[in-house]
């Protein structure tokens, strides 16, 4: 349902070994919002909402709001570190097109 490349992996694993709290998984949900339409949300998680669907991508669980999925569905998603800068960058085979930042999409 998504995916994860290794890169973006790596940079969850960290953030959830940097931390006290124990983290169940990582979030993901699609606001409306952003400059093309919609918007991601993602955010580390002590608990699964418990209608959320999950899966689990390189050992890692990922968990989607009910309303997300048919937005997201097949999406990959992977971390960028670059002179730009550094961060997450979705490939969404849902969006017809996307912002030049990346983070929202129509």
């Amino acid at each position: 349902m998504i995916q994860l490349t290794e890169a973006a992996a790596h940079a969850l694993r960290t953030a959830i070994t940097s931390t006290s709290t124990p983290i169940a998984g990582l979030r993901l949900s699609v606001l409306e919002g952003g400059c093309s339409g919609y918007q991601y949300q993602m955010g580390l998680v002590e608990n699964a909402d418990p209608a959320d669907l999950s899966c689990e991508s390189r050992g890692l669980a990922v968990f989607i709001d009910p309303s997300s999925v048919p937005l997201i569905s097949g999406t990959m998603i992977d971390f960028i570190d670059s002179l730009e800068g550094a961060g997450f960058a979705f490939n969404n085979p849902q969006a017809k097109s996307t912002c030049g930042c990346g983070k929202s999409f129509c």
